[in-house]
């Protein structure tokens, strides 16, 4: 896709506000007609600017009320140890983010737990039995204070 105008951002805008919103209302808050809305919006969904569309459910009301973060440092950065680990951490059910880094860790997991057994479980059966695993190092969130689903635009 070429670069974004304008009329782009605006209706990324309000997309991520209201991903709900109706194509009608949805040009009428951008200043276009419905039909040349519907061809933007479909060219941002093809060209992958829009990336796709979903709830935002609370892991809280989940019962999720534990968020850890997982360092995790690998017995090396071949290929094929960081892709057998990658479609291992992939399977499981618990790890909302999985970041290769630079530095210190080669990864950073997001986790989502009910509560500290149920980390243990996770820590137990899932983590420690993922492949070229040497080391974890777990930090517990004390409290959220910022989870943005996009970037401001």
């Amino acid at each position: 896709m070429e670069k974004l105008d304008g009329t782009d951002h605006s209706i990324l805008r309000v997309l991520q506000r209201n991903g709900r919103i109706s194509n009608a209302e949805l040009a009428d808050r951008v200043g276009l007609s419905p039909s040349a809305c519907s061809r933007r919006l479909d060219i941002l969904e093809k060209s992958g600017v829009i990336s796709g569309y979903y709830a935002q459910v609370s892991h809280k009301a989940l019962d999720y009320k534990m968020m850890v973060i997982v360092h995790i440092s690998l017995s090396g950065q071949f290929a094929k140890t960081l892709s057998e680990f990658e479609a291992a951490v992939k399977l499981c059910p618990n790890v909302l983010v999985c970041y290769l880094m630079s530095g210190e860790y080669d990864y950073i997991l997001r986790v989502a737990c009910k509560d500290l057994e149920d980390y243990e479980r996770v820590h137990r059966d899932w983590l420690s039995a993922l492949p070229h695993v040497v080391k974890i190092n777990s930090s517990f969130a004390l409290r959220e204070i910022i989870d943005r689903p996009n970037v401001g635009i």
